[in-house]
Formats: C-alpha cells, sequence, structure tokens
C-alpha cells in the first residue's frame, strides 16, 4: 500500500527540487552528530540516513569481515525484539529500511510517511541503539557470507578485483576485501560485533540526513532522537594514510574464456585539490563509454574488446584510479600496450578543446533533473554528509566542472598520474 500511494503520489507531485539549488542546513546535536536536512513538503514523506565511518576500512586482517557483519545484522532483531516481529513492525506502519556498506561507511536508511513519522523514527531508533547480535542468526548469516566468497573465488573478475586492491594497497586495510575471507568469517563471534558497534557506531562521529515533509523543528528533534543513545567514543582510530607500495604485475591461470586486466593505483580522496580537473580529464579518457579515448583506440580502431573504462573511486584516503577490460586472451598483452600508450599520450597532450567541451555538456547535461526526489537528493546530501563538502557543493558543480581547462587537465594528470607506479592484475592468462 505505501509503494502504491507513493507512485500515485510522484505522478501528481513531481519534486520542487528537480534543480541543484537546494537550501541544505546544518547543525550539530549537543551530542556531536553532524545534521543535514532539506524541508521539502511536495510529497508527505520523510527520508532519514544515518551514516557511520564503520566501513571496511575498520577491519584489520585479523578482524576482516566484523564491519560487514555488524552492518548486516543491524536489522536482525533489537531490543529483544526477533527478526521477524522487527521487520512486521516496520511493515505495519509502511515504512522501508535499508543499508549500506562501503569500505568507508556503514548506513542505514528510512522512509515512511509523513504521518506514521513518530512510530517509524521509534523503530528505526530501536535498531540504531540496541542490536540484539543473536548468535543463532549470526552463525546462519556466516554460512551465507561464506558460501558468497566460495563462490567469488571461482569467478575470475572477483579473482581479480581482490587481487588488485591487495597489489595496490598492500597491509592498508583498504586492501582487505569487504565482506573478509572464510577464515575470517568463521572466526566471528558476538562480543566481536559488540565490541565494533560500541566502538564506531557512535554519535560524534555519525552524520544524519533527513530529507522531506518535516519542518527544522521536527527534524531537530528526529535527529536528536535517534543520536540521543548512541555510544559516544572520543578517541576513534584514525584511519591510516595510503602509503605506496611497490607496483607488481600479476597474472593468474583461470579457465574462462576471457582475460580480465586490472590496472591502476591509489590516487584521489574526497575535496581532493585536483578532483574537477582529474574528473573531467579521466571522462575523455575512459570515463564516457563508447565516446571515450581508450575505447576509441582498443576498440574501435583494433577491435580488441567490447568494452573499457577508467575511473577514479575517491576515498577518505587515497581511492583508485583503475583501468579494467575483457579480452581473448592472446591479445592482452596488445591491449595492455595500448593502454599505456593511450593514457602516456593523454598525460603528455591531455584533451582536444572539443573533446573536453563534449565532455563538459555530457556530465552537466541534466544534471538539475538528478534532483527530482527525496531520495536522490538524500543520497546526494548524505555524500556532502560523509565527506564534509561545503553545503554549497551542489549549487557550484556545474560551475567548477564548466571552468576546467586543457592546461589544468593536463597540468593535473602529469602531477597525479605516473604510469611507473600502476599495478597490473591479469586473470585467465597463464602464469610467470
Amino acid at each position: 500500500m505505501f509503494i502504491n500511494r507513493l507512485v500515485f503520489l510522484y505522478i501528481l507531485f513531481f519534486s520542487s527540487f528537480a534543480s541543484a539549488d537546494l537550501n541544505i542546513q546544518n547543525w550539530k546535536t549537543p551530542n556531536g552528530t553532524q545534521v543535514y536536512f532539506v524541508e521539502n513538503h511536495s510529497l508527505p514523506v520523510v527520508d532519514v540516513n544515518i551514516m557511520f565511518s564503520a566501513g571496511s576500512v575498520r577491519d584489520s586482517k585479523e578482524t576482516n569481515g566484523v564491519a560487514s557483519m555488524t552492518n548486516h545484522l543491524m536489522f536482525s532483531g533489537s531490543a529483544g525484539l526477533s527478526e521477524q516481529e522487527l521487520m512486521n513492525s516496520f511493515a505495519d506502519i509502511g515504512a522501508q529500511v535499508g543499508s549500506n556498506f562501503n569500505r568507508d561507511q556503514s548506513s542505514f536508511s528510512l522512509r515512511t510517511l509523513s504521518e506514521e513519522k513518530s512510530k517509524a523514527i521509534q523503530l528505526f531508533k530501536v535498531v540504531l541503539q540496541k542490536p540484539n547480535f543473536d548468535r543463532e542468526i549470526l552463525d546462519r548469516e556466516a554460512k551465507r557470507y561464506v558460501a558468497n566468497i566460495a563462490q567469488a573465488e571461482t569467478m575470475p573478475e572477483a579473482i581479480a578485483t581482490k587481487k588488485f586492491m591487495k597489489s595496490i594497497y598492500g597491509e592498508h586495510p583498504y586492501g582487505l576485501p569487504s565482506s573478509g575471507t572464510i577464515d575470517s568469517i568463521n572466526r566471528i563471534k558476538t562480543a566481536n560485533l559488540n565490541k565494533f558497534f560500541k566502538e564506531f557506531y557512535v554519535a560524534n562521529q555519525a552524520d544524519i540526513v533527513i530529507v522531506g515533509d518535516v519542518t527544522k523543528e521536527e527534524a531537530e528533534t528526529i535527529a536528536n532522537d535517534l543520536s540521543s543513545g548512541l555510544p559516544m567514543n572520543k578517541n576513534i582510530k584514525v584511519i591510516p594514510d595510503v602509503k605506496q607500495v611497490k607496483k607488481q604485475e600479476i597474472r593468474i591461470s583461470h579457465p574462462a574464456k576471457q582475460a580480465h586486466l586490472y590496472y591502476g593505483v591509489p590516487i584521489m580522496k574526497r575535496n581532493d585539490p585536483d578532483f574537477f580537473p582529474l574528473y573531467v580529464g579521466n571522462h575523455v579518457l575512459g570515463g564516457s563509454g563508447f565516446g571515450s579515448r581508450l575505447t576509441y583506440e582498443i576498440r574501435e580502431k583494433k577491435g580488441l574488446v567490447y568494452s573499457v573504462y577508467s575511473y577514479f573511486m575517491p576515498l577518505s584516503k587515497k581511492g583508485p584510479f583503475e583501468v579494467a577490460l575483457q579480452t581473448s586472451k592472446s591479445q592482452v598483452d596488445e591491449a595492455m600496450g595500448l593502454i599505456k600508450t593511450t593514457i602516456q599520450d593523454f598525460i603528455d597532450k591531455g584533451p582536444s578543446e572539443s573533446e573536453l567541451q563534449a565532455s563538459k555538456d555530457n556530465i552537466t547535461g541534466g544534471f538539475a533533473l538528478r534532483f527530482g526526489s527525496n531520495q536522490k537528493i538524500m543520497n546526494y546530501v548524505s555524500m556532502m554528509a560523509f565527506y564534509n563538502y561545503p553545503l554549497d557543493y551542489l549549487k557550484t558543480y556545474t560551475k567548477k566542472i564548466n571552468a576546467v581547462t586543457v592546461d589544468q587537465i593536463k597540468t593535473a594528470f602529469k602531477k597525479r598520474v605516473d604510469l611507473n607506479e600502476f599495478s597490473t592484475v591479469i586473470v585467465g592468462v597463464d602464469e610467470r
């Protein structure tokens, strides 16, 4: 019923915030939780997202998988309510809940009709503040994790991704598998989950985003309610900086029909001063699909691949710049050579003015329309909140994209992208 009502309402009331000119309000709760709020009464809907610096970067080799499992079990019973009782309680008031997990963060979302927000927030509060971490549920989910990990270890793309992250990060926690290993998952106890929760699911390191049909006063009450019962930890561990590791070339045999190639190195973090030149430049190089340089040189001219891409994935610390493709085993070395010559040529010469303008138009075209719903607004504002972006980031985004010049791209790529530091992982070829 909730979903049907929302569909009907969206047809009638397309969001008035179909632009990047959002009025984002920001404050802190009494116990230090950052709050970001966008008031929008176009729909009788409230979206709430709460984020913690509790991604897999908080794991160690010994505890690998604890961060993921903690996130996974948060909706599996709370404050004495069983897993089924909890889910039924949300369903009874038509509320939707979800979670997200990655290398940097663990987050939890709630969507509710505004008329049911009080009941929904109280249930959401129980989830966030009093997880059961039931032993039987942990055992059940650990078996699922192990089965999924075992299956992934037979798949060439998963093998390549895991080995690539390890090759470029070494002993840094970004190099650990986000979901752990079979051995580390089998070692997890409920005590590990409780310890992790108390250490990282803390009010003074949390960010709350509220978007929708509430006033600022109501938003303040919601934020205070959600954060007030969370633990405090003023001595939370600092995420270590990424150190450069010696480049590697790793080849792994596999019966797959094609070779899977990954090539790259950590380069850019969130709020990086070179973000816009690197981002726009990569859109020309390999981030724009069939219109990119890499696609033209490797697919259009040589017919070696169906697709090839490159991208920057900024994280709290340096995230990877990655180039990836699949090609026949006999052609992988030729494709590798073309990747290197194409990137080096781009570093040396940069894009043409026409390439740059086409990329700017592609990136900014329709940007304002990406804010046509509460949930889309929440996703963008959540990124800003977690990574401490300035409040005017979305308002100035297209201006900063359009201000990027060919010389800025050349300077940024020459300063930041050194192929002598890149590691290579190829799965599906004979080992050397």
